[in-house]
């Protein structure tokens, strides 16, 4: 472990745990009940904690390589993701489900570059998003809207979900569609209604109005 990685471990403690102290150990005490269940890519440029100004206790995070859901099935084998997205439902009871895409994205990057030969696990999980992408070069426009696309494509995926399906109809769960655009701090948010994703703030002060960014319509 790096000096700079210890040195951070004791700030927290010593600095950081102090304000949180007695929400820690409510936590501890009465157990976790977050609310949410977010769903996010593991880029470090996405930190949902930053992202919605959530505290300890708030947040049931799951984060993967391209916020990519696996589809629903009954084999009972290794998937961290289903595993993840079953205990938030079935034993946490999150009324909210975000699945957050960002710009930028390296997985929706590689979708339009060859295969990499030395990462056939990668390869292999990037095929969760492979119906997101265009038949097109890519280039920004093309990269934003897959990126946008793909969001759709797991909150489609995630409706499977017996589980979520079940507690979605009856109005137990809610799904969410975040694009967070990392340049502009900003986070789109589906409209499924006009089909696509909107602006829901103003831009930060001093920046002017940059508008809502390339949206795209749901086919």
């Amino acid at each position: 472990m790096t000096d700079d990685l210890v040195d951070r471990l004791r700030r927290f403690r010593q600095g950081l745990f102090p304000r949180y102290r007695r929400e820690y150990r409510q936590l501890v005490a009465e157990g976790q009940h977050p609310s949410t269940l977010f769903i996010g890519c593991s880029d470090s440029r996405l930190v949902p904690y930053l992202l919605t100004g959530s505290g300890p206790g708030e947040l049931f995070i799951v984060r993967n390589v391209g916020n990519l859901i696996p589809p629903w099935d009954a084999s009972h084998g290794y998937h961290g993701t289903t595993a993840a997205i079953e205990y938030a439902v079935q034993r946490l009871g999150v009324r909210d489900i975000v699945v957050c895409g960002h710009s930028h994205c390296g997985a929706i990057q590689a979708l339009y570059a060859d295969p990499l030969p030395d990462a056939p696990h990668m390869n292999r999980w990037l095929d969760l998003a492979r119906a997101a992408a265009l038949p097109v070069a890519a280039s920004e426009d093309a990269l934003r809207q897959t990126e946008q696309r793909s969001i759709v494509l797991q909150l489609e995926r995630l409706v499977d979900y017996p589980m979520v399906r079940q507690r979605s109809e009856r109005g137990e769960v809610f799904l969410h569609g975040w694009y967070y655009v990392i340049e502009e701090g900003q986070v789109l948010v589906l409209d499924v209604a006009k089909g696509r994703f909107e602006a829901t703030d103003i831009p930060p002060p001093g920046d002017g109005d940059h508008g809502t960014p390339n949206a795209f319509q749901l086919q």
